[in-house]
């Protein structure tokens, strides 16, 4: 079963006194423990595509389905528990909360979900031990590199055990080096917890001559392309 399947999806928006699409007859999929890569210039879909298969936005065509639930049209609430239950997002920027430690971000998203349990701590102390950051877990992002916060926010995001991914340009505030210290992390995460992940970035040259990438050029998915 798939953690992701979109299904020659168009999204189309009122321009003026006409219409634009943003995304024309787009279809890909994504099964437990790949990794795929999305490139493309500015304004040619990508933030919708993200969008799409986050369920923020309703196709104007087409399908989504989530772990082979077809969640096209489903309502706002539905949205919400399959969203908070089975996505995980991570954003260019990591958006982390000043006042808290590393460690009291991932909590915060346990106890939004009235999750204050000893297990959920620990949970979160798993995570962060994970992906590196067990000797930092009770320090502020203003203590915390930019790879450091980075790597916060992609443990926030595991927090909810989620089988899809949805990554926004993770490396696009980082040097190089952690560009793809970073994007290595996503890839071994996705191998070791079967994860469907959806990188979305302009920055080819942190990916691995392995990878897997698509481009979208003016709304629409050219062929799959390697990495360099």
């Amino acid at each position: 079963m798939h953690a992701l399947e979109i299904d020659r999806v168009t999204v189309r928006f009122r321009d003026g006194e006409g219409w634009t699409n943003a995304l024309t007859d787009v279809s890909l999929d994504l099964a437990p423990g790949e990794f795929l890569a999305v490139t493309g210039p500015s304004g040619s879909g990508k933030s919708t595509l993200l969008a799409v298969a986050g369920m923020l936005l309703t196709p104007t065509e087409g399908t989504v389905r989530l772990a082979g639930r077809d969640v096209t049209e489903a309502d706002a609430k539905t949205r919400t528990d399959l969203r908070r239950g089975g996505i995980g997002f991570v954003f260019q920027q990591p958006h982390l909360l000043a006042s808290l430690t590393a460690l009291e971000q991932l909590l915060m998203v346990a106890r939004l979900d009235g999750d204050r349990s000893k297990e959920a701590e620990q949970h979160a102390r798993d995570l962060l031990a994970q992906i590196g950051l067990g000797p930092v877990l009770h320090k502020r992002p203003s203590q915390l590199s930019g790879g450091q916060q980075q790597r916060v926010g992609i443990a926030r995001a595991l927090m909810g055990d989620p089988k899809l991914l949805l990554v926004d340009e993770p490396t696009s505030a980082l040097d190089h080096e952690r560009g793809v210290a970073i994007i290595d992390l996503l890839r071994t995460l996705t191998e070791e917890r079967g994860l469907g992940t959806l990188v979305v970035t302009h920055d080819l040259g942190t990916l691995g001559p392995n990878d897997e990438v698509v481009r979208l050029v003016d709304g629409k998915l050219a062929m799959p392309e390697a990495a360099h």
